[in-house]
């Protein structure tokens, strides 16, 4: 007799070997990217994996109080890949988790409950790791990173540095500049959360200095940046769930204000966020399906929860996620 874990349509095998293989994807990526050894891996795959997996079990178990059919969470792996001979890491060897809801939602509390408990599941975890880990960091020198708004990274810049390419190209003008030994710096960005636990755990950093992150940070760093785009209030994403339990079908137009500030920030701020635009705009979408019992209220406790969790992704938001610094 099958457990009563499991439910039809469920494949537990084939979750595990998806985790497996995702815990070996994630170390060997940050080996590759990152360097430290394979206990720097092992703390890295192990702590962005049980993140990961906090946040999708969160919505299984409250869709499972809710009677809401779900799969088990599957994990995404994304493996090294030969580029020019050598191993290259794209990303940090994942695509995160997901969950498969094979039910209806049947109110907009339960909604709020499924939406809300990944997210703070994986901060909930996120932020003990992320302690633990700049305890074990050092303090470090800096490269200057000079300005976020239409820096290096953004839009503008970047078609502004192709105009200026083509149009030497065309010219005759071009002059490429002379190859010389440079080493690359990750530079991580930094949001409200982070600078406050910097602060708690660390004091005060002097000008120029900043965290040499233990594998342990990088891993919160990185479920904070999952946090973050998850909780965007468009369609089916969590913060998506949120808004249309507040909201009902006006949350279709606040995702697409969301929409446009994603657009501001790809432009002024880092050029990673077209991706993202891209995926939630186009195949995610701005409509949600109606939940069973609409008419049902939202209770008080369920609208604290939509606020705990907005004031999650203001702490969260990170306008340059991450800088790639290259030095003489």
């Amino acid at each position: 007799m099958r457990s009563a874990i499991f439910r039809p349509g469920d494949k537990p095998l084939l979750n595990f070997a998806l985790l497996l293989l995702t815990l070996l994807t994630t170390c060997g990526t940050f080996a590759v990217t990152f360097g430290g050894g394979l206990w720097a891996a092992l703390i890295f795959g192990i702590s962005l994996v049980l993140i990961l997996g906090s946040h999708e079990m969160g919505h299984y178990i409250l869709a499972r109080i809710h009677d809401v059919d779900t799969s088990l969470p599957y994990f995404i792996p994304l493996p090294l890949v030969p580029i020019q001979g050598s191993w290259q890491g794209i990303g940090v060897g994942t695509l995160g988790a997901v969950i498969r809801i094979r039910g209806r939602i049947p109110n907009r509390n339960a909604l709020v409950d499924i939406g809300a408990a990944g997210p703070l599941t994986g901060l909930a975890v996120a932020i003990p790791l992320l302690v633990f880990g700049l305890l074990q960091s050092k303090i470090v020198d800096v490269p200057p990173m000079g300005k976020e708004f239409l820096g290096e990274s953004s839009l503008v810049a970047l078609l502004d540095r192709a105009v200026q390419y083509a149009t030497a190209k065309l010219s005759g003008t071009y002059h490429p500049a002379p190859d010389t030994p440079q080493s690359i710096v990750f530079v991580f960005g930094d949001n409200l959360l982070m600078r406050a636990l910097k602060f708690l755990v660390l004091g005060p950093l002097p000008p120029g200095k900043d965290v040499q992150e233990h594998p342990m940070v990088i891993a919160g760093w990185f479920g904070l940046l999952v946090t973050m785009l998850n909780l965007v209030p468009i369609g089916q994403l969590d913060g998506g769930h949120l808004t249309f339990a507040l909201f009902g079908h006006r949350a279709r137009t606040i995702g697409r204000l969301m929409a446009l500030a994603m657009l501001a920030l790809c432009l002024f701020y880092s050029a990673g966020w077209l991706l993202w635009l891209i995926v939630t705009s186009k195949f995610i979408g701005f409509r949600h399906p109606e939940v069973v019992e609409p008419h049902l209220p939202l209770s008080p406790v369920r609208k604290l929860t939509c606020a705990l969790s907005f004031l999650a992704l203001a702490a969260c938001v990170m306008p340059v996620p991450l800088n790639v610094v290259s030095l003489p």
